[in-house]
């Protein structure tokens, strides 16, 4: 029998994925249903200059062996 995923509470969704991280179509649709729950205030905005991520990378990279080395 299949659950009905739109009632069950977040707690509940989130041990079900944990059950059935196998079986992709379940898997799939419990996570669906989860993340339609989320908050979109509460978004974090994409750390990265998308015009030239593999710069802003690089970047990253220098400054942590940068601060690696003092």
């Amino acid at each position: 029998m299949t659950p009905d995923l739109p009632t069950m509470t977040n707690a509940e969704l989130t041990r079900y994925l944990s059950e059935h991280r196998n079986g992709q179509e379940t898997f799939r649709a419990a996570l669906e249903v989860l993340m339609s729950r989320r908050n979109p205030a509460n978004r974090q905005p994409y750390p990265f200059n998308l015009a030239d991520p593999e710069r802003e990378v690089k970047l990253l990279f220098r400054e942590k062996l940068d601060q690696s080395e003092h």
